[in-house]
């Protein structure tokens, strides 16, 4: 344990940071694991919803330092990606299913 009053304060104010980023970490993954579920369960407009709300509180993470802003682009650009792969191949079911004009 530190003796000098300063080096006290440091170690308080570290402990505070380091919960205050746990938090943050652990709201971004929460966000995650929501998105990953509606996507698993076939709720491509819930996917969405929840999909911007973690794409936020990844960004938010990453402005605020509890996370590397590249690891927060790297997870959103992976979940977009996801996203994306799942709506096409919605459409490409959906497309075949309903008859064309002509």
């Amino acid at each position: 344990m530190a003796n000098i009053k300063s080096a006290k304060k440091r170690i308080k104010q570290a402990r505070a940071r380091t919960l205050r980023n746990r938090i943050r970490r652990s709201i971004a993954r929460t966000a995650v694991k929501r998105f990953e579920e509606a996507l698993r369960n076939g709720d491509l407009e819930g996917a969405l919803v929840r999909l911007r709300y973690a794409s936020g509180r990844l960004d938010r993470a990453a402005q605020k330092g509890a996370i590397h802003r590249n690891t927060a682009s790297r997870k959103k650009s992976r979940l977009w990606k996801r996203y994306n792969k799942a709506l096409a191949e919605w459409r490409a079911r959906n497309a075949a299913a309903e008859p064309t004009a002509g």
